[in-house]
């Protein structure tokens, strides 16, 4: 139960903090407006754990959705699974086919990526047990990726790490400040050119560390999750709540564009939803609450969200539940 008091307190805390320091005028005035834009996050990996085709999800993601700005993994277990021999085919199909279609692409890189296990380090790394040649293979990886598609028409953001202050997941534990500002020195030393984004978590992080390293700030945005020791859980927080803590972050970290990089429209379980059947996930999390989540997002006063779950949608769909993905048409 200590994880679950912990938690418990830090949201406190933060709620305390930001309605006394950015006080109620903060929350009042950030009401109801219409976002510039919505993406989602892909994960071709995650397609493949529902057993689907990663080529087929990718284009229907495009063509049926239509959506145009998706964010988008480069996975160092997948691109480098031996030293120095690396496979970017994947990455440079998806690419190709964003550009076709006129999309832009975040494109992010690190060992912390988004999708479970959060860490995604080559077994020929882990192997050696050896943080400084981790350390040095990591900084290889990520120039080379940035070498590569520095120039790429699709590319519009890099996104260095995955909340990378945040200590989450599966033998994840983080590198801390000094190995990722040489990752983002690296990245800005090959590409001057396009912003570098830094996410956070939205309920469990002070995002100060985040924001004052970042060319563009990103944070999650969750309203339902499963732990152990608290089963379902909904935070208590309001929507206004997050542009009030961007409030009181701009105060100590300068300002700079933040976005919603993570707005949660899947379950959130015990088990992955892929090791459940359609109607057990969605009797976590159904059309309703993914309605209630879009208008949530809208009322926190940000203008540029990217949704968590497309993988999700699109087995309901194959699988004869095809009501959230025609609901998400309307939002691309």
């Amino acid at each position: 139960m200590f994880w679950a008091l912990k938690v418990f307190l830090k949201i406190l805390i933060l709620l305390i903090i930001v309605i006394a320091l950015a006080g109620w005028w903060g929350l009042k005035k950030v009401g109801v407006k219409e976002p510039k834009l919505f993406g989602v996050t892909y994960s071709a990996r995650n397609a493949e754990d529902f057993g689907m085709s990663r080529t087929s999800v990718f284009t229907e993601i495009l063509d049926d959705l239509k959506v145009r700005h998706i964010r988008l993994p480069v996975y160092w277990t997948e691109v480098e699974k031996e030293n120095d021999k690396y496979d970017f085919s994947e990455i440079d199909w998806q690419l190709r086919e964003a550009e076709k279609r006129g999309a832009e692409i975040i494109l992010a890189v690190g060992r912390k990526l988004p999708r479970w296990p959060e860490c995604f380090v080559p077994e020929w790394v882990s192997a050696k047990k050896d943080r400084n040649f981790e350390e040095t293979e990591l900084f290889d990886y990520i120039e080379t990726t940035v070498e590569r598609y520095k120039n790429n028409p699709a590319l519009k953001i890099w996104q260095v790490e995955n909340e990378p202050f945040l200590p989450f997941g599966r033998e994840c534990s983080l590198f801390g400040d000094k190995v990722l500002e040489r990752e983002i020195a690296i990245v800005k030393k090959i590409d001057g050119a396009h912003p570098v984004l830094i996410t956070d978590s939205g309920e469990l992080s002070f995002w100060v560390r985040a924001a004052k390293r970042s060319d563009i700030f990103g944070t999650t945005m969750y309203r339902e999750i499963w732990n152990e020791y608290l089963g379902f859980f909904t935070y208590p927080l309001p929507p206004q709540f997050f542009r009030a803590k961007l409030a009181l972050t701009e105060l100590f970290a300068g300002k700079r564009p933040a976005i919603v990089s993570e707005l949660q429209a899947e379950p959130w379980q015990k088990k992955q939803s892929y090791e459940l059947s359609p109607e057990d996930t969605l009797s976590v999390f159904d059309l309703n609450q993914f309605k209630d989540h879009i208008i949530y997002a809208k009322n926190s006063g940000f203008d540029e969200f990217y949704l968590w779950g497309v993988e999700w949608w699109y087995w309901l769909k194959i699988n004869g539940h095809p009501e959230i993905w025609n609901e998400a048409k309307n939002l691309f």
